[in-house]
């Protein structure tokens, strides 16, 4: 008889058993620990000790900030440029006689002539402003004059206002030529053409400066003249003039011998001028040497101190030639200031062969213009400095000359037939355009790409590009 053999089943490996040993601890100790956290929850507060149930949201994540999406951010949390402005200075504007006999016309005068070809460079800035280096006195028992104490015809601010001009500087050393009488006269003249008037005003108590809106932007602007300040420092002398009691404080004055006095004034107005709402200041000054292309050393430290005290530009006049420009940086690193020191002869009768200096240089003037750009959360910075070279024509002899301020513009193809010049008058603008760029273009090129660089820079980090949102 045959036999069925059972088969033996094999048993489980040691291995494996000591595996789900392990395991259903495991699983033993979580659920024991959320039994414990569960019974803890029932009776104790604060967001620590809340439990997530299933199916439920977490308290704690309901309670904490969100990421914000790109979908989230509002319009006001982006930067853009919100706008620009633009300020023209120009040089002096001097009036020897045979400029004021060149005005003449019929029983007046008319000096708009002497602006035709520099008008449309003017115009085209939202403000200008020039160095009225004269006054209007008025003929009520006086003479027009010239050097050495002017008195031109009321006309010359009625030409300035025409060429495009906004501002008349006038705290110059020839300002109280006339004394007291003749400078509040100017003063009033000038307003008259719808002008406005900085460095004098008609009453102490007044502002020493103004603060101008342009396209949104608000400068605040003001104008000093070297002076001698003696005991009382409301009455400079003038060009060794002394001013008399009506004249105490009317006249933005500074004395080299005492610069911490100019210091703290100029660190008032500023505060003044800020607290008036101005993003930028601009200071124009009448210093340094007559007919010295090269600064001097008190020039070069107040235009330090200056920077050091938040001046964004300064516009220096009264060397009647063009000096340097320089980009200076303040004494903590915070912050910038452009300095033209001198802007030259605007309009003037001074040449190589009535004066002493003989280079040519008494007929040179350069123009300035400052941009200055906004950005929607507040910052106000210079953008772009540009110089346009200008040159002091004059056609005819004697009572006959005419003067006209003539625009070097090295985009202007054909100087001689754009401006009608002879032979000599086109080798002569050159000339001026030569000297004055040995005087300034290298500078004034490497300032520029310091402000692109720093423009490049700035839009980049807000995520502006061409002038847009990027």
């Amino acid at each position: 008889m045959s036999t069925s053999r059972k088969r033996k089943r094999p048993g489980i490996p040691p291995i494996i058993k000591f595996l789900f040993s392990i395991a259903a601890l495991c699983l033993i100790l979580y659920l024991a620990g959320f039994a414990i956290r569960f019974c803890m929850g029932l009776f104790m507060v604060g967001e620590d000790y809340l439990v997530q149930l299933p199916g439920q949201s977490s308290p704690i994540a309901e309670t904490m900030p969100q990421k914000e999406s790109a979908e989230d951010v509002t319009q006001s949390d982006v930067v853009t440029i919100t706008g620009r402005a633009t300020v023209l200075a120009a040089g002096d504007l001097m009036t020897h006689m045979p400029i004021v006999r060149s005005g003449k016309s019929g029983s007046g005068y008319d000096f708009s002539y002497i602006f035709q070809y520099i008008q449309p460079y003017v115009e085209a800035a939202d403000y200008a402003v020039v160095n009225l280096e004269t006054t209007l006195s008025g003929t009520d028992g006086k003479e027009y004059t010239g050097y050495p104490n002017f008195n031109a015809p009321d006309e010359i601010a009625a030409g300035a206002a025409k060429g495009g001009f906004d501002m008349l500087l006038m705290a110059n050393n020839h300002c109280y030529d006339y004394g007291t009488q003749g400078l509040l006269r100017t003063l009033e003249t000038v307003k008259s053409y719808n002008l406005d008037v900085l460095g004098v005003t008609a009453a102490a108590e007044n502002p020493k400066y103004q603060v101008v809106d342009l396209n949104g932007i608000k400068v605040g602007m003001i104008n000093y003249t070297y002076a001698e300040i003696n005991d009382d420092r409301n009455r400079p002398v003038i060009n060794g003039i002394p001013t008399d009691k009506k004249a105490a404080g009317l006249i933005n004055a500074f004395d080299y011998d005492n610069t911490d006095m100019f210091y703290a004034e100029m660190e008032n107005h500023i505060s003044g001028m800020k607290a008036a709402g101005a993003e930028a200041i601009i200071l124009y000054i009448h210093w340094g040497n007559e007919f010295s292309v090269a600064t001097t050393n008190s020039q070069r430290a107040m235009a330090q101190k200056l920077c050091d005290l938040g001046v964004d530009v300064i516009a220096g006049s009264h060397p009647h030639v063009v000096e340097p420009i320089q980009l200076l940086t303040s004494t903590d690193g915070s912050r910038q200031t452009v300095c033209l020191y001198s802007t030259g002869n605007f309009v003037s009768n001074q040449r190589s062969d009535n004066i002493a200096l003989t280079t040519g240089h008494s007929e040179d003037s350069v123009m300035m213009l400052v941009t200055f750009v906004e950005y929607s959360n507040g910052e106000v910075h210079v953008e772009t400095v540009e110089l346009l070279p200008t040159w002091m024509l004059i056609r005819g002899t004697g009572d006959e000359r005419k003067y006209y301020v003539l625009p070097l513009d090295e985009t202007v193809s054909d100087w001689k037939g754009t401006y009608d010049l002879s032979k000599s008058q086109l080798a002569d603008a050159e000339s001026s355009l030569k000297r004055t760029n040995a005087l300034i273009q290298s500078d004034q090129a490497a300032i520029q790409a310091t402000l692109d660089a720093q423009t490049t820079a700035r839009n980049q980090a807000y995520g502006i590009f061409n002038g847009g949102v990027g």
